[in-house]
């Protein structure tokens, strides 16, 4: 006889101020201080990861480009550890850097799923950009100078403003589809890649200036951390992923006893 499969919760998207945001980067000191181990060692990695691709890349705009791309694909994924740090931390139970290395290799093929979509994205993004540069200049771009004086500082208006949008058009629907995605993937197992992804989205339809604001505090600490020579990704990182566990916690409930 066949077990019938558990069924997916009744999910419950919630309002939230305006200002809400920054109640969850406050939450999340709290869990760095709490489990300082699990934070750094998710910091470190990262930052590693993210210099050793820089130096490799420093004089080669696009593969630059590239690596960028690349840890904007670890780096979620990555988070999942401290998603369950701060999951342990809620409940009261022990939390540990070995607890985040079981979700980094739990095998959870819709986590596999999500970070072939975020690939997609940034391989599109990057794709773009290379077309969008290439087919309106003259010249090409090689080194980050070329970018930085034919493309930033060109006296006309027009391409970078337009690069700049693409960017933001490119980057919203993808905000919309991960903002929680991965924290609910983990803290529902029986719950698909769609279901979340759909889940997320109804989040930002909600609380679009809230999500606004989130999006805008992640890109600011991202480009804070990315811009210390990588070094203030070890507290970026941690900060970051644990207040999008509060982010979660805050904008999704679910009714155990609906059907």
């Amino acid at each position: 006889m066949n077990t019938p499969s558990p069924r997916p919760p009744e999910l419950l998207v919630r309002e939230v101020e305006l200002l809400r945001p920054l109640q969850w980067l406050a939450l999340a000191w709290r869990d760095m201080e709490r489990c300082p181990t699990a934070g750094v060692t998710h910091g470190v990695i990262l930052a590693v990861i993210g210099g050793a691709m820089f130096w490799f890349a420093r004089h080669a705009f696009w593969w630059l480009a590239a690596m960028l791309s690349v840890c904007m694909t670890i780096a979620p994924l990555l988070a999942s550890g401290l998603y369950d740090i701060s999951r342990r931390l809620e409940r009261g139970e022990e939390a540990s850097v070995a607890h985040a290395f079981r979700i980094w290799f739990s095998g959870d093929r819709r986590l596999r799923q999500f970070g072939l979509l975020l690939a997609l994205t940034s391989g599109g993004w990057l794709l773009c950009s290379a077309a969008l540069i290439h087919g309106w200049l003259p010249a090409s771009v090689y080194s980050p100078a070329d970018f930085v004086r034919l493309v930033v500082l060109q006296p006309n208006f027009g391409l970078f403003e337009l690069w700049l949008f693409m960017g933001a058009l490119l980057a919203a629907p993808m905000f919309a589809s991960t903002v929680i995605t991965l924290p609910l993937l983990l803290d529902h197992p029986t719950l698909s890649l769609q279901q979340a992804i759909l889940t997320s989205w109804r989040v930002v339809a909600l609380n679009p200036l809230a999500m606004a604001l989130w999006a805008a505090l992640l890109c600011l600490f991202t480009a804070l951390g990315i811009g210390s020579a990588f070094l203030g990704l070890l507290a970026v990182v941690p900060m970051l992923g644990h207040a999008s566990w509060h982010a979660y916690r805050d904008l999704v409930g679910h009714d155990p006893d609906a059907h």
